[in-house]
């Protein structure tokens, strides 16, 4: 394999590992700007930050607190062997 394929796709894993941090705005400028102009040039990593940009939208949009019902919530627990955990009721 040539040498620049094998640091290509260090660079990837690399700057894909801050991608979360990228995304939410919580890296430093400079790590910014190296990850922007990666993603200038690597197609493959776009689709990633913007698959994960439309994952994060679509959860906001329709994020809402769901309400199960007693009987179902103790069954879910119970199924996943959670019951331990379960939150107990005054």
């Amino acid at each position: 394999m040539p040498s620049h394929l094998h640091t290509h796709d260090i660079s990837c894993q690399e700057l894909l590992a801050s991608i979360g941090d990228y995304v939410e705005g919580d890296l430093a400028p400079e790590l910014c700007r190296e990850i922007e102009r990666h993603l200038a040039e690597c197609e493959h990593c776009r689709v990633v930050v913007d698959t994960l940009n439309k994952t994060i939208t679509l959860y906001h949009a329709s994020a809402h607190e769901i309400i199960l019902p007693d009987d179902v919530r103790g069954r879910l627990y119970y199924v996943l062997k959670l019951d331990d955990l379960r939150p107990k009721r005054p």
